[in-house]
């Protein structure tokens, strides 16, 4: 992004830059304390992934709030146009993904020490994928690799793939053993939360795309319904 002849557009710019890697680095450390809370029923670190929620909310409306001023002000057009509106799209997602990471925090209580040993391996590989997925999309976005976020939103497949597998484990053990239904229902929960999660970084992709080069990705083919797939 080229430089403005009034200097402080350009610190307004960079001053949304800043929160959204801010919200992204918030992102990150919440989904990877949740699945860490569920995977060793950690209840203090779950407390503390809830509280977080707050700090991300505050930050998503200090940007908002400075977005519309930066608009009411500048009346940008083109690419800081673009830069400004999809920062705005982007923290909404970061949000969101706060919000997920919370509402896995809120599960682990229920869940306890009683999910199934055999469950932890499939449950921590797909919060890895989540979680790389996470930490990547706004550093690519912030060093303006276009190339490189077309390939993080293609790699969400294989995320699906992984929640489609965990989903079948999960059947699996509530049929064996209607003692674990109470466990597995959480746990499958907590795991459509880190799907989503990888959705909205999916979302997030697009939006810094388009941001850097002004133009819109395609359209990908909506996705399949993985659970109606595992459930049959």
């Amino acid at each position: 992004m080229g430089q403005h002849t009034v200097t402080s557009f350009d610190q307004e710019l960079e001053h949304l830059d800043r929160l959204i890697r801010e919200m992204g680095d918030l992102a990150g450390a919440m989904t990877q304390a949740a699945t860490r809370a569920l995977l060793y029923g950690d209840n203090a670190l779950a407390q503390r992934v809830i509280s977080d929620d707050a700090v991300m909310d505050a930050k998503q409306r200090e940007l908002d709030e400075s977005a519309i001023t930066l608009i009411a002000k500048r009346q940008p057009m083109a690419q800081d146009l673009r830069a400004v509106v999809g920062a705005i799209r982007m923290a909404a997602d970061l949000e969101r993904i706060g919000d997920l990471a919370k509402n896995i925090s809120k599960r682990v209580g229920a869940v306890g020490g009683s999910a199934p040993r055999g469950l932890t391996q499939p449950i921590d590989t797909m919060a890895s994928m989540v979680l790389e997925q996470v930490r990547a999309v706004v550093d690519f976005y912030v060093s303006r690799q276009d190339e490189a976020l077309v390939k993080l939103r293609d790699g969400d497949e294989k995320i699906d793939l992984q929640y489609t597998s965990v989903f079948r484990e999960l059947l699996t053990y509530m049929m064996e053993d209607p003692r674990n239904i109470t466990a597995c229902t959480h746990l499958l929960f907590c795991a459509k939360n880190l799907e989503r999660i990888g959705d909205h970084v999916t979302n997030i992709a697009e939006n810094a795309y388009y941001i850097i080069t002004g133009m819109q990705l395609p359209v990908q083919r909506p996705k399949q319904d993985e659970t109606q797939v595992a459930a049959n």
